[in-house]
């Protein structure tokens, strides 16, 4: 089960039905890489919840500008059976700058532009734009 899959799919069908938020299970990677859509401003902000029935989870508040989602395409790079990995030197540039790859590093979830600038490389998770 692709967890993180998951967690892509459920921000695309939300920002393409103009949902104001979403929510997810809770887990320490998803939180980062909310964290990172959040500090390049692809969603408005995002929480950590306990649900009535004491489940965790992350409530994601979708961004939109004059009625346009910020997120337009979401995807998985590495995928549980088939992992892709960049060294410092070639993480890609996504759609010559305008979007954002997600990393898995040795110093955290990291967008490609922080890794880039603290010259680590790791496992590549998803890209935005």
């Amino acid at each position: 089960m692709d967890v993180i899959g998951n967690f892509i799919t459920i921000l695309r069908n939300a920002s393409r039905t103009n949902k104001a938020s979403c929510c997810v299970q809770w887990s320490a990677l998803k939180d980062g890489i909310a964290k990172v859509f959040k500090e390049r401003g692809y969603i408005k902000d995002f929480v950590k919840e306990q649900t009535d029935e004491g489940h965790v989870v992350l409530k994601v508040s979708l961004k939109y500008v004059n009625g346009i989602s910020a997120i337009t395409e979401i995807g998985r790079i590495g995928k549980p059976g088939r992992r892709q990995y960049a060294s410092k030197e070639k993480i890609p540039s996504i759609l010559g700058g305008m979007g954002e790859c997600v990393l898995s590093t040795s110093k955290g979830i990291l967008s490609g532009k922080t890794a880039k600038q603290l010259g680590v490389g790791g496992e590549l998770v998803c890209y935005v734009l």
